[in-house]
């Protein structure tokens, strides 16, 4: 929970007795790698506050080839949002990646802490404005970058997660195929 409330820390500054409302509203859980929390289709009941481990959101197209979308690392919030926020059934898949720890809050008990805590209000306000930006910059970067460049901002981003995820995951996260990936790394080391 230290996390969860060091990561509200740096938005908000939260009471002792907030800080026990947040703890109560939430639920932890452990999962084993491979394990897939959201398919397809589902409603997303829970957003997944990561303690421990890689969280992956993803869909999988018509021919069956995965498109990830985005990754979790410790400190990080994932959801289908689309889902979690319409409570309709979603499009994303979301699977642990390695032997996961997280921290699970629902819709209601989001909506319940808004009325108790008005501050996490402005705290989740804050969280989606920045994925906001930043899924606006990475649509721009896959319609403007070339897939180096793509793969260099996402070093960049998250280095400590390059040496974590199979080399499949980050060539879809950037949107190529395993065998292009291949090639353009051989490329790179190269240089």
């Amino acid at each position: 929970m230290n996390l969860l409330l060091d990561t509200i820390a740096r938005y908000v500054t939260l009471t002792p007795e907030e800080q026990e409302r947040v703890v109560s509203a939430t639920e932890f859980q452990s999962y084993k790698a491979k394990s897939i929390l959201l398919k397809e289709g589902e409603i997303c009941l829970h957003s997944y506050f990561v303690i421990k481990g890689i969280l992956r959101s993803y869909t999988i197209d018509e021919n069956g080839v995965e498109h990830v979308v985005s990754f979790a690392s410790p400190g990080w919030w994932i959801a289908d949002m689309y889902s979690y926020l319409s409570q309709r059934p979603g499009q994303l898949y979301i699977e642990t990646n390695e032997d996961s720890e997280v921290i699970m809050l629902s819709k209601e008990n989001q909506e319940r802490l808004y009325d108790e805590v008005p501050k996490m209000e402005r705290f989740f306000r804050i969280l989606i404005e920045n994925s906001l930006v930043a899924n606006q910059q990475r649509l721009i970067d896959n319609l403007s970058f070339t897939a180096e460049a793509r793969y260099d901002k996402f070093t960049k981003k998250h280095p400590d997660l390059i040496h974590c995820l199979p080399q499949k995951q980050i060539a879809s996260y950037i949107g190529v195929t395993p065998e292009f990936f291949s090639k353009m790394k051989a490329r790179l080391l190269k240089k």
